[in-house]
């Protein structure tokens, strides 16, 4: 009885990550996606093969590098590292939002599968969410959520691709650019430490500096460089500033 229990337990909390479809970051996406059929088309990639980068690729700015480096006729080996490197920046979204959501009980290869579901919307909607989810229904509330979001947004490219040749090359780039301009709104208002912050601020400040000097390496350098001048920024700066507290006469007597 317990068994079945879970189950509906489960299924309840896959049905509510569905749901999720109808947030804001989730529309966001999806107009995004419209942008992106309208920049597929324009570099010549076909119907299947935008379908194939959404629902493989998944991560809309590792696309456009795929894309940009496909039609610019690099070989294939460095559209491989182009798109790797790219992918690397979500290994700490990986690395963060896995931990809230596991149990004793989840399956590493449930996680590994989950994990291709992380990109920039993902991660801000189930930290935002995971605190209204109790731990047992994280992973099926983030399956449910992954799932669809990349599903739907697979058939929409297919559904948009041959509509937005109508459309003026100027409205296809604000839709694509509403998922940058919402994001950096939302990582900021999500970050719970005071290194994210800091981290947030010097990829703001150096991205653009770094494509005008260093283009090709930017983000690698801005990632790598930033991320770590952060830390330490965090580490000796920041936190050593704040006040170790003072255990009381009471919590001294119990020690």
């Amino acid at each position: 009885m317990s068994s079945v229990s879970s189950d509906l337990s489960q299924t309840r909390w896959f049905l509510a990550g569905m749901r999720g479809l109808f947030s804001l970051p989730a529309i966001i996406l999806m107009v995004s996606f419209v942008g992106f059929s309208a920049f597929a088309l324009e570099s010549g990639i076909s119907r299947s093969e935008a379908m194939f980068m959404t629902a493989m690729v998944w991560a809309l700015p590792a696309k456009m590098i795929l894309i940009g480096t496909v039609t610019s006729g690099a070989n294939l080996l460095a559209v491989f590292l182009a798109v790797s490197l790219s992918s690397i920046r979500l290994m700490p979204m990986v690395a963060s939002l896995v931990p809230e959501m596991r149990t004793s009980r989840t399956p590493t290869w449930l996680l590994l599968v989950l994990s291709h579901f992380v990109a920039i919307t993902a991660w801000v909607f189930a930290m935002g969410r995971f605190k209204d989810v109790p731990r047992e229904g994280r992973v099926a509330f983030f399956a449910g959520f992954g799932i669809t979001l990349v599903t739907v947004n697979t058939a929409l490219v297919g559904v948009c691709y041959g509509l937005v040749a109508a459309f003026p090359p100027v409205v296809a780039a604000v839709l694509f650019f509403l998922t940058p301009v919402y994001f950096i709104a939302s990582i900021w208002a999500t970050g719970r430490q005071s290194v994210v912050k800091i981290a947030f601020v010097i990829g703001v400040v150096s991205g653009p500096l770094l494509a005008l000097l260093v283009p090709g390496f930017d983000i690698l350098i801005a990632g790598l460089g930033g991320g770590t001048l952060a830390y330490l920024i965090d580490r000796y700066l920041v936190r050593s500033e704040k006040p170790v507290p003072i255990p009381d006469a009471a919590t001294e007597e119990v020690i």
